[in-house]
């Protein structure tokens, strides 16, 4: 069942894993093998991925900077891209997560993706989960399985993008953008 890909999932308050506090991650892959995203809202600020994967410069969002997408795989990058048209189909350079967004194989020769990619994001390693563990997560009340926007994925930096994110949401979603970090010191 795919029917996380492409969605957003938001940490609840009551998940306090550091990986994923407060956090708010795409999901890219989802099936009954496990899942696969990337945390959205957590540059690196002294990484440049001009630097890491210079041949990609053209497409890179500012800022240039690579992105916590996760605690797995640290040594390895991840990118998505936002496509200038529509798309479902799976393409030579990557893998569609919806219609404007596909996940780019960072090893392929970049001049094939002119003309397609509109812009691109690096991220330095994924959330991963096994099969079953991300169905148990969300049922048991660990994230919020909410609608990606289309500005979702560019926004850099971005401290309030959980917060922009469950407030979206309007009724019970939105009281928890309220919550304070530390609940303790209310």
């Amino acid at each position: 069942d795919a029917a996380l890909t492409g969605r957003l999932l938001v940490a609840s308050p009551d998940l306090l894993d550091p990986n994923f506090r407060r956090s708010v991650v795409l999901v890219l892959e989802h099936s009954a093998d496990g899942a696969l995203g990337v945390v959205l809202d957590t540059p690196l600020p002294t990484l440049r991925a001009s630097e890491v994967v210079p041949e990609w410069t053209d497409w890179i969002r500012e800022p240039d900077a690579l992105f916590e997408g996760g605690p797995v795989q640290r040594d390895g990058a991840i990118a998505i891209g936002r496509l200038q048209h529509p798309c479902v189909d799976p393409l030579p350079w990557g893998v569609p997560v919806d219609h404007h967004l596909v996940r780019v194989d960072l090893t392929v020769d970049p001049a094939g993706v002119r003309g397609s990619l509109a812009e691109l994001r690096v991220y330095v390693g994924y959330a991963g989960w096994s099969a079953g563990q991300l169905d148990a997560e969300v049922a048991n009340g660990d994230w919020f399985v909410v609608d990606l926007e289309p500005g979702d994925p560019w926004r850099a930096g971005d401290e309030d993008l959980w917060r922009d994110v469950l407030d979206r949401q309007g009724g019970r979603l939105a009281v928890f953008a309220r919550f304070p970090d530390d609940p303790s010191a209310n």
